[in-house]
């Protein structure tokens, strides 16, 4: 018997909606997707708090989804919060209001299941292999780090240092000034020495990027070469070459906002954010020596799907 679920990813910028349906035989069949600009840690994230205007979107953002999960017919709803919510002073009456005006259940996920479930999600896109890969899944308010292979996780760990994050810290001057840059790499530097040491005992080999700030590193790339491609079906795994990279990420430095939006492949709701974001990528590159970039579409929804369909299979 056919059964429908729908999965809903409330990261701190970007809200996700997936309805799949999975047949007799266990094949999934995507019914629907969308993703929306929510932007719940604007005005609040540094604060601790979830801001009224940030709050509502999200509620709004929530009542429409429940509408298009009612008319697809979805038996089974799993709803995740990650960073925002779990660290907003407010995210409990959050998640209760939603519940109130939505009848949907939020699960608050901890860094360290978020940072599982991407594992699960960038597994099934196919990118990884036998040899180490550092994952790397930037948000608004958390970035995920795992390494790991195709066969098992060695190591994993959420640190509070996404773009909303690094925008409220670093992000006061645009086009930004050479002095952020080197502020925002030194704390990260700091920040990040749990990693430095895994790193130097698992010694990846390849940078694999989740979602979000990749996906538009890769749309960019395919639209500045004329590769139109990539609009009309994103492939759920790709790669972006060192070369590539580098020239965005200069390009991106080097612009003020109305300029980076008018880059082709830009989404506006990144405009901002993907500038501290590359800075983090180039980072993790130059410290760790890593020679390679795989993105992967999938990341913490499909990693969900995933675990719950070995849930129905049991």
């Amino acid at each position: 018997m056919n059964q429908r679920l729908a999965l809903i990813d409330m990261g701190t910028n970007t809200f996700h909606l997936l309805i799949t349906e999975v047949d007799a035989q266990g094949q999934l069949h995507e019914l629907y997707k969308t993703r929306l600009p929510v932007l719940l840690g604007q005005g609040g994230i540094s604060r601790g708090n979830i801001a009224p205007e940030a709050y509502e979107r999200g509620l709004k953002t929530l009542r429409d989804f429940r509408k298009t999960i009612d008319a697809y017919g979805a038996e089974t709803v799993r709803a995740m919060a990650t960073s925002m919510v779990r660290n907003a002073a407010n995210g409990g009456d959050f998640v209760k209001d939603i519940f109130k005006q939505t009848d949907i259940e939020v699960e608050i996920i901890s860094g360290d299941r978020e940072a599982e479930y991407i594992y699960y999600g960038v597994r099934s896109a196919g990118v990884l292999d036998a040899q180490t890969s550092l994952i790397m899944d930037i948000g608004g308010g958390s970035v995920e780090f795992i390494l790991c292979n195709q066969q098992e996780i060695f190591w994993k760990h959420s640190f509070e240092i996404g773009a909303q994050r690094l925008v409220d810290r670093f992000f006061q001057q645009d086009p930004i000034p050479q002095q952020s840059i080197e502020a925002e790499k030194s704390y990260l530097k700091e920040k990040l020495q749990p990693l430095s040491e895994a790193v130097s005992k698992y010694k990846p080999i390849a940078l694999v990027g989740s979602s979000g700030t990749f996906d538009t590193f890769c749309d960019i790339d395919a639209q500045s070469k004329g590769d139109t491609s990539r609009q009309q079906k994103l492939p759920v795994a790709s790669s972006i070459s060192l070369n590539d990279y580098y020239r965005i990420h200069h390009e991106l430095l080097s612009k003020n906002h109305a300029q980076r939006l008018a880059i082709p492949g830009m989404l506006e709701m990144r405009v901002d954010m993907i500038v501290p974001a590359s800075i983090a990528v180039d980072f993790i590159l130059q410290q760790y020596h890593l020679q390679e970039i795989r993105v992967s579409l999938y990341a913490l929804k499909e990693g969900v799907l995933q675990k719950a369909l070995q849930e129905l299979n049991n």
